[in-house]
């Protein structure tokens, strides 16, 4: 092949690859455009409906109204940022602008009805306004899980170069490869130094820094991720932001800094220098407080509301062996002190003595010992551990203040006794009866990712966070990854 057919080949594939993107973004927006509008004209018949007793007795001046209302419901999601193509698929900051709009589109509504002397009803405000939000974020959240489903299976993917060492190229090929809703994928690197095909990154090796763009070009990539390294220093990075511009391809730079969120973050220009400033994570003060209370009523309330549930589960273990019904063991909570854990017991009462016999059968990681098939759970205990009943017990101690609804895994004395400077970062707050380790598979984490994901939590803590997680732990209790 000539370097011209080469050349046109490579112009091909980019085109090719450029066209998919725009292909189903394009279709990915049109479809929340329609669910949107759909959802805010629901909202404005629901509540004319409600407000004026049918269809029939709405009065002109509303018709109006219910017509216009998906247009300026569109207009403020389109202010609010929530057809960005950069959120796409990512559930919290798609939500947020979502919400921004619905608030915007409140405090409009308010200001027109003001200027235009129109007597809006408020019960028809207070139905149609939820009723449209509540809605839209539910065909959004359908929307986004059916876009997951598509890239679990490669489908509506941004074909990234990374630029760095080989440790973090792997490391970063590694993480996207096992959650792929992030909708970005790895297709080819170019390291740092001296680069080798036969480096075990999982992807091609396309050279070194200087030969970006044409990796790009040969991979059809839409992205170029620089991963942190000092070899990309100011002039390169410059020059490789000015060779991408001419080609539209995206750049994106991973500060040293990992683990962060976004809302801790903020750039500040200082003296032509576009800084990174970090804040602290909430960790105390009033945001605590609130947790605290929220954490506490619900227990309590779950308490009561479990009461039959309760009594069920201590009669089957009652009934399976005759022994206790509630396992304590001592377990390590917030700032190093021990607390007694409070669970349904679902192994044999001698388990523990027994743990030795089984202990070159480990399943689990380095530090956890788990056993697929363990013969000292009981009949009861295998399918109150399947749905995570056995859990349950917990809310005492979120209700007596020894832990919360969300947090880190609760540690053994014996594990933190191996904790290094970064791990004891995770007893920082006080560990949850669910975290991002239960939502992310459980069991299944090997060591290093379980202490990666208690410290994200850690670092990123938000009361938005903690509903999050709670409303994904539904989904990973029904699943059942990672329950043994």
């Amino acid at each position: 092949m000539s370097v011209t057919e080469e050349a046109v080949g490579r112009h091909s594939q980019r085109a090719s690859g450029e066209s998919a993107w725009r292909s189903w973004t394009a279709a990915y927006l049109t479809w929340a455009v329609l669910a949107d509008g759909a959802c805010a004209l629901g909202g404005g018949l629901l509540g004319a409906h409600i407000r004026f007793g049918g269809y029939g007795q709405i009065p002109i001046v509303y018709v109006f109204v219910i017509g216009a209302t998906p247009l300026l419901w569109l207009t403020c999601m389109l202010l609010a940022g929530a057809y960005d193509t950069r959120v796409i698929g990512l559930g919290s900051d798609e939500f947020r602008r979502m919400v921004n709009a619905a608030g915007g589109f409140a405090i409009v509504v308010v200001v027109i009805s003001y200027l235009t002397q129109l007597d809006l009803s408020r019960i028809y405000v207070v139905i149609a306004v939820p009723w449209a939000g509540i809605t839209d974020l539910t065909c959004r959240y359908l929307l986004r899980k059916h876009l997951h489903s598509l890239r679990s299976h490669g489908s509506c993917m941004q074909r990234v170069v990374a630029v760095g060492h080989a440790a973090a190229v792997a490391d970063l090929v590694a993480t996207l490869t096992r959650e792929s809703y992030h909708g970005l994928c790895v297709v080819a690197a170019c390291l740092a130094g001296e680069a080798s095909g036969d480096q075990q990154l999982g992807v091609p090796v396309a050279g070194t820094f200087d030969r970006v763009p044409e990796a790009v070009s040969a991979f059809a990539a839409d992205t170029v991720a620089v991963l942190a390294c000092s070899e990309m220093d100011t002039d390169r990075l410059r020059e490789l932001a000015w060779a991408l511009e001419k080609t539209g391809t995206d750049l994106c730079v991973a500060p040293i800094l990992l683990d962060v969120a976004g809302p801790r973050t903020t750039i500040r220009p200082v003296a032509g220098l576009p800084l990174l400033y970090v804040d602290h994570p909430d960790l105390i003060g009033v945001k605590q407080l609130i947790k605290s209370a929220f954490d506490r009523t619900v227990a309590a309330a779950a308490l009561v509301l479990f009461a039959p549930l309760f009594a069920g589960i201590a009669l089957a273990i009652k009934a399976s062996d005759g022994g206790p019904v509630v396992f304590r063991q001592t377990r390590i909570g917030r700032d190093g002190k021990d607390f007694t854990i409070y669970k349904f017991r679902t192994m044999t009462v001698d388990a523990e003595h027994k743990k030795a016999r089984y202990a070159g059968g480990n399943e689990g990681n380095e530090v956890l010992f788990k056993l697929r098939q363990d013969p000292r759970v009981t009949k009861p205990g295998s399918w109150l551990r399947r749905w995570s009943l056995d859990e349950l017990p917990q809310l005492v101690n979120v209700l007596i203040g020894d832990m919360s609804l969300v947090g880190p895994r609760p540690a053994l004395p014996e594990e933190t006794k191996r904790y290094c400077s970064q791990m004891r970062r995770r007893l920082a707050v006080k560990p949850g009866i669910t975290g991002l380790w239960q939502v992310s598979g459980r069991s299944d984490l090997v060591w290093e990712e379980t202490v990666r994901l208690d410290l994200r939590y850690v670092e990123n803590w938000s009361f938005a966070l903690d509903l999050q997680i709670l409303w994904k732990t539904c989904s990973a209790v029904l699943g059942g990854a990672g329950a043994y």
